[in-house]
């Protein structure tokens, strides 16, 4: 054994048996015979070996002197307690055990040969500080706790770790200054004491090797593995985000492991729903329940029988299986047991995990071995179920809060920017409520501020949409028509002619156009008329039968009705609405992070946002109208990635349809009021009322004297009424348009005058499409189409 000199530390290590010796000396002039004799038997065996009352730093030396070594710590190390005491002697510090009781020496046997004795809790980088305490307490005389508990982890011959807390003596141990000490004064200390991590400052105030720690330690350990695998249990289950760890289940079956000291038993949880009176799969990172075996969800009924249900529901009490194979084999018990026994589980553990007699779950514990889980080793459990159930309280409490978390992210729209708005009167409302007066929740408004809108529509929507359902229905009454013509030609009965005459009649109206009562008629004609003959014509004819049961594949059971060119266009739209309202969520993050603002986004047929800036909702920030330009520059280029997302996206679309884009400029700020009945922001007064106006049919406008449509593909359109918008916007399209954003081809416009409200102007630029993020070359419209095709 040599010293290890590689790691720089305050004390060199200089083994010496000179403090038990000295006890020896004075033993030796006791009146008490026999402890006299003794002393001197053991002074007397020193006595040709100086070094080990001196001190040397060869531990090679502690093999050779063995024997005289175990001569002096045989009074240490009583033989009577040595199957019993955990016990070692060790050089200080560096743990090289140099004599012990014969069951720790029975603990390393049963670890392996490969087992290497390490402290599990004081790290490396930290081994030099703690002797620095060591030295500021036993030399200097300061005072410092840094007294810790250390273990070891050993496994046993199971392999079954086990957890021992070590004691040591110290009585036996010397500090020594070298020439290298430094005298160190209150203030060193109190600078020590304000950098603890600071390991240059250690080793400047107590340099390496400028003590010497002369003597050995005696350790006692203790076996604390149940009260430790507690402990972890306890830390485990308060930890947050237990379950998205990957090696969260493994480590709790570990811990559960060395509590119960068996190496092979599993954990599972089961939820329990009370009002299904039934048992679900908990869904986490290596999760598993055995009762249900990869069920979704079981009724208890059939899960348990009528004894099992009594100790787990009535008595909330753990439930004991020690012998799994016979419960199955008793025929009237057969059912509940057969799922543990065709796991190969031959003795469980069923805890109910329950809060004031309310029953939430089970834990499972199983093992493959009969008797090795009984209803002796449950208590076990007494000690850890309190913070199991504390921590499925805790998880239900986080569930449901996602769960109000998902619902206003998803159905309503307090946004992040204007929460802390919220959050005040909620805490106002509380305040109210609890010093006895009627709480009433305010209204939230928001004043001064300035508003943007922006939406990309998918162009002839109606018209598109009304396309689809004319084509659905002219197939679904061409079917029906194909199956009157064949009972007709069988049955010849007037009354199926007069229905076919009625189909053809609702064909050559749906050909012609599709008014909107149309659909509606048709439906209830299929529904209330043809559907009823057809169930007869079914039980009546074969052949009729196997034609009807085909046109009935047909038929959505969710609409009853064909549905298919619907369908395409309905996943068109929604599949496009999709793609472009995560793009705009991203790039929203981005925005919020140069100025707060409120932001909402809804879809249609398209999607459209409002955005409100201003300082009444930034809180503490300070507005300036530079945020406000950002945000108009921002939300141009956002709108022509979109158009670049869509036409990305539209090749692969059911139905390909066109987009088009417009932006509304208004110059005068506004106030914005939370309306309570309808959980959204709308803007406050009948003065601000002509924004609204004008956002809902700005997108239905036309060009002043001609019926060209304001909004057309290929085109961004930017409403405004003022000059100094124009002037604004044309600066943004010009820096734009150099960074290919734009072509050439810019048109300022007149609109025509909409319903009270006149003098609107537009500025139109054809947008430049990227055919994918990595090219370099831009299109047109046009030309992306062509290339597309190509």
């Amino acid at each position: 054994m040599e010293q290890n000199c590689n790691t720089d530390s305050p004390m060199m290590q200089l083994v010496s048996f000179n403090k038990l010796l000295e006890h020896y000396d004075q033993q030796a002039k006791s009146k008490d015979k026999f402890f006299a004799d003794w002393a001197r038997y053991v002074l007397d065996a020193q006595a040709p070996y100086p070094e080990l009352r001196d001190g040397f730093t060869n531990l090679s030396l502690l093999e050779k002197h063995k024997d005289v070594i175990s001569i002096i710590l045989k009074e240490s190390f009583a033989p009577a307690l040595t199957n019993n005491e955990i016990k070692t002697a060790s050089t200080a510090f560096e743990s090289s055990v140099f004599n012990s009781s014969e069951r720790f020496q029975k603990i390393l046997k049963e670890a392996g040969e490969d087992f290497e004795l390490e402290i599990q809790n004081i790290p490396t980088e930290l081994s030099y500080i703690m002797k620095c305490t060591v030295i500021l307490n036993f030399y200097y005389g300061f005072h410092l706790d840094f007294k810790r508990p250390i273990f070891y982890n050993i496994p046993d011959a199971n392999g079954v770790m086990r957890h021992y807390r070590i004691l040591y003596n110290a009585d036996f141990m010397e500090i020594l200054p070298t020439e290298k000490s430094k005298k160190l004064t209150q203030e060193d200390v109190d600078e020590l004491l304000d950098n603890f991590d600071n390991l240059d400052l250690w080793k400047e105030k107590i340099p390496p090797n400028s003590f010497i720690a002369k003597g050995f330690v005696i350790s006692n350990m203790f076996d604390v593995t149940t009260e430790h695998s507690i402990s972890e249990i306890k830390s485990t289950l308060i930890g947050k985000k237990k379950s998205e760890n990957e090696n969260y289940m493994e480590s709790f079956q570990d811990t559960f492991r060395s509590l119960f000291k068996l190496k092979k038993i599993n954990v599972g949880f089961a939820g329990y729903d009370s009002s299904a009176n039934s048992f679900f799969k908990i869904y986490g990172r290596g999760m598993e329940s055995y009762i249900l075996n990869g069920k979704e969800t079981e009724s208890c009924d059939l899960m348990l029988c009528e004894h099992s249900q009594g100790k787990l529901f009535r008595e909330n009490k753990y439930f004991a299986i020690s012998n799994v194979e016979k419960y199955h084999r008793q025929e009237e018990q057969a059912q509940p047991y057969k799922s543990l026994y065709e796991q190969g589980i031959r003795s469980a553990i069923l805890a109910p995990i329950s809060s004031k007699g309310e029953l939430l779950g089970v834990l499972e514990l199983v093992s493959d071995t009969v008797n090795e889980l009984n209803s002796v080793n449950a208590n076990k459990l007494d000690d850890v179920m309190p913070y199991i159930i504390s921590s499925v309280l805790r998880s239900i409490e986080e569930e449901e809060n996602l769960v109000d978390a998902i619902i206003q992210h998803e159905c309503t729209t307090v946004h992040p920017s204007v929460y802390w708005k919220f959050q005040e009167e909620a805490k106002r409302f509380m305040t109210d409520e609890l010093s006895g007066n009627q709480p009433v929740f305010k209204e939230i408004v928001f004043k001064d501020v300035h508003p943007l809108y922006g939406q990309i529509d998918i162009k002839d929507s109606s018209k598109e949409r009304n396309l689809s359902i004319q084509r659905d229905l002219m197939i679904q009454l061409s079917e029906i028509n194909d199956v009157l013509e064949v009972a007709i030609a069988k049955y010849g009965l007037p009354i199926y002619e007069e229905l076919m005459f009625r189909v053809n009649t609702y064909l050559n109206e749906v050909k012609e156009a599709l008014y909107t009562h149309t659909e509606q008629a048709v439906f209830d004609f299929v529904k209330e008329e043809i559907n009823p003959v057809f169930k007869h014509l079914k039980k009546e004819d074969d052949e009729l039968k196997a034609l009807i049961k085909a046109y009935e594949a047909k038929i959505d059971p969710n609409t009853e009705s064909y549905y298919d060119h619907r369908r395409n266009y309905d996943e068109s739209v929604m599949e496009a609405n999709m793609q472009l309202a995560a793009l705009l969520d991203k790039k929203q993050l981005a925005a919020q992070e140069m100025f707060p603002h409120y932001f909402e986004r809804y879809k249609t047929d398209g999607v459209e946002h409002n955005m409100y800036i201003g300082s009444s909702i930034a809180r503490d920030r300070e507005f300036n109208e530079l945020y406000l330009s950002n945000l108009r520059l921002w939300q141009l280029q956002v709108m022509c990635d979109m158009e670049n997302k869509y036409y990305s996206l539209k090749p692969h679309l059911p139905v390909q349809l066109d987009v088009a884009s417009l932006v509304l400029v208004y110059s005068t700020s506004l106030s914005i009021r939370f309306r309570m009945d309808e959980k959204r922001f709308d803007v406050d007064g009948t003065y601000n009322a002509r924004y609204e106006v004008i956002k809902k049919r700005i997108d239905k406008s036309f060009i002043k004297g001609t019926n060209e449509r304001l909004t057309q593909k290929g085109k961004l359109s930017i409403v405004y009424s003022q000059r100094k918008d124009e002037r604004e916007y044309m600066r943004y399209i010009r820096f734009l348009k150099n960074k290919g954003y734009f072509t050439d081809n810019i048109e300022i416009v007149e609109l025509e005058g909409l319903q009270g409200v006149t003098g609107l102007k537009a500025i139109r630029a054809e947008i430049l499409y990227k055919k994918d993020k990595q090219s370099e070359q831009t299109y047109t419209y046009d030309d992306l189409m062509e290339e597309l095709k190509s």
